[in-house]
C-alpha cells in the first residue's frame, strides 16, 4: 500500500472517482460526503493525506483542516476549490494546508500532488527520526563512563554546551573528542542547526583553505561552482575541526583572522561573508609544544583554547571498561543479530589487564569482532585477539553475570583492593589516587564489604 487517503466530497462523482483513480493506483481510500463525516473518520482511523473540498454541509474544508492540525499533525490536507473561492484556498495555505487543486479536477495532477506530499512526509519523518536518534546518541548523559575522570567530562560538558566560547578538547586518538564535540552541540540552544566536522589532517593541503573558507567558480581548476566554507555552511550551528594541530602554518594567519573577525573571504572572491557558528576544536597533540617548535601560531592556539576539555585515556578510567565492554556487547548483539548475555570473567579479567593503546575505539573494536566470531552464550577470552589472552598483571574478577551492576560492583571492590595494597592500607592516599574524597572511599568500602 503507497499511503493512506480520506477523500471528503459532496459531490458523488468526484468520491467516487477520486476513489477509482487512487485505488488504481495502490493507495487506500475512505470517501466521504461532508465535513463532520470527515472530521468523525479522523477521530477514528489514522491517514496519510485528507483530500477535501473546501464548501461542504456541516463542516467545511477549513472545518476539516483545522481539525486534522489539531488532531492528527502527521496528516496533510489538500484543499479542493473552484477559481471562485481560490483566496479562501491561500488563506488554507496560511493556516496549514499542504496544497490546493482547482476544479475541474485533473486526475494526473492530482496523482502528482499526491505522490510529492507523500515522498516530502517521508523525509520528513525520516529526519524526525534522525534528529530523535542522534539527540539520544550525543546526550552527555548517554556517554559511557561512571569514573571520576568521566564525571569531571560530563560536567565539563554540561558547563560549556550553554556558552559560545571556543572548545578545545584534547586526548589520545580513540578517547572519543568528535563524540564530545556533538554533545556539546546537541546540547545547546544550536542543536537544531548544522554540526559541520571536518579532519584538518584528511584534506590535501592544497584545498584546506577551500573547505574552511569556500571558493568562487573558477577561482582553481576543478572549482566548477561556488562554494560555501564549513564556517559559513553551518552558520547557527557548530563547526568541529578535528585534528586541528594538522593545518598548514601559512593558513593559520587566515584561520585567525577568520575567527577574530567572524566573517571569510572565499579563495577567488573580494567579497567577504559573516557567520555566526561555534568553533570546537580537538587534537591528540600537546598544541603547546607545537607552538614551542613553531608549527603552531601561539595567537592562534589561544584563541581556540578559550575552554579546554581534556578527555582521560582509558587507562586513567579503566574502572571504566566493564562498562564500556557491557555496552558494546549489547549495541553489537543487537547490530549483528547475536544473542550474547554477557562477559565471562577470564575475559573480562584480560581486558583489564591489557594496555588499550587505542583507547576506547580499540576495545569498541575487540568487542565487535568477538561478537561476530564467538558461537556461545557468553563473550570468552576464546573470543579475544592473542595480544588481549595474553595480557597479565590482573586479578580474576568474577563478572559472569549479565548485569551491569552487579559486574561494576566487583570491579570496584577488586579495583579499591589494588590501590590499597598499593598505598600500604593508607586511605587518604589511595582516596587520592582513586581521585574521590576519603569520606567517599570509606562509604564505598563499607558498601562493598572491604574490612579495615
Amino acid at each position: 500500500m503507497k499511503g493512506s487517503i480520506l477523500i471528503a466530497d459532496d459531490e458523488p462523482g468526484i468520491r467516487e472517482s477520486l476513489t477509482i483513480v487512487l485505488e488504481d493506483e495502490g493507495y487506500s481510500c475512505k470517501a466521504v460526503k461532508d465535513g463532520a463525516e470527515a472530521i468523525e473518520a479522523i477521530d477514528k482511523g489514522s491517514y496519510d493525506i485528507v483530500v477535501s473540498d473546501l464548501k461542504m454541509p456541516n463542516a467545511n474544508g477549513l472545518d476539516v483542516l483545522e481539525y486534522v492540525l489539531q488532531h492528527s499533525s502527521d496528516t496533510l490536507t489538500i484543499i479542493i476549490t473552484a477559481h471562485a473561492t481560490i483566496e479562501t484556498a491561500i488563506q488554507a495555505l496560511r493556516k496549514g494546508a499542504a496544497d490546493y487543486i482547482l476544479k475541474p479536477l485533473d486526475f494526473d495532477e492530482v496523482l502528482i500532488r499526491i505522490e510529492s506530499l507523500l515522498e516530502h512526509k517521508k523525509l520528513v519523518q525520516e529526519n524526525k527520526y534522525l534528529r530523535e536518534q542522534i539527540d539520544q546518541e550525543y546526550n552527555f548523559n548517554h556517554i559511557i563512563g561512571e569514573s571520576p575522570a568521566m564525571k569531571k567530562v560530563y560536567k565539563m560538558v554540561s558547563r560549556v554546551s550553554q556558552a559560545t566560547s571556543n572548545v578545545l578538547i584534547t586526548g589520545a586518538s580513540g578517547t572519543g573528542k568528535e563524540l564530545v564535540a556533538r554533545a556539546i552541540h546537541f546540547n545547546s540552544d544550536r542543536s537544531k542547526n548544522p554540526f559541520l566536522a571536518i579532519n584538518c589532517g584528511a584534506i590535501p593541503e592544497n584545498l584546506v583553505e577551500s573547505e574552511l573558507f569556500g571558493h568562487k567558480k573558477g577561482a582553481f581548476t576543478g572549482a566548477n561552482a561556488d562554494k560555501d566554507g564549513v564556517f559559513v555552511a553551518a552558520s547557527g550551528g557548530t563547526v568541529f575541526l578535528d585534528e586541528v594541530a594538522e593545518i598548514p602554518l601559512n593558513l593559520q594567519v587566515n584561520l585567525l583572522r577568520v575567527l577574530q573577525e567572524r566573517e571569510v573571504k572565499p579563495v577567488g572572491s573580494n567579497q567577504t561573508m559573516t557567520f555566526d557558528t561555534r568553533i570546537i576544536s580537538a587534537t591528540n597533540k600537546d598544541l603547546e609544544e607545537e607552538v614551542e617548535k613553531g608549527n603552531f601560531r601561539d595567537d592562534l592556539y589561544y584563541r581556540l583554547n578559550v575552554v579546554e576539555l581534556s578527555l582521560p585515556s582509558l587507562e586513567e578510567r579503566r574502572e571504566d571498561i566493564p562498562l564500556l565492554a557491557h555496552h558494546f556487547l549489547k549495541r553489537y548483539s543487537k547490530e549483528l543479530k547475536r544473542n550474547l548475555k554477557g562477559i565471562t570473567s577470564e575475559a573480562m579479567s584480560a581486558m583489564m589487564a591489557y594496555q588499550w593503546k587505542g583507547q576506547v575505539r580499540e576495545l569498541e573494536n575487540v568487542i565487535e569482532r568477538a561478537v561476530l566470531l564467538s558461537d556461545n552464550e557468553y563473550l570468552s577470552v576464546e573470543d579475544l585477539p592473542s595480544a588481549i589472552r595474553n595480557a597479565t598483571g590482573a586479578e580474576n574478577y568474577d563478572m559472569d553475570s549479565h548485569k551491569l551492576e552487579e559486574a561494576v560492583q566487583v570491579f570496584e571492590k577488586h579495583h579499591i583492593q589494588s590501590i590499597l595494597k598499593r598505598t600500604d592500607g593508607n586511605k587518604s592516599e589511595a582516596a587520592r589516587l582513586l581521585g574521590i574524597d576519603p569520606s567517599t572511599l570509606y562509604r564505598k568500602m563499607e558498601r562493598l564489604g572491604l574490612s579495615e
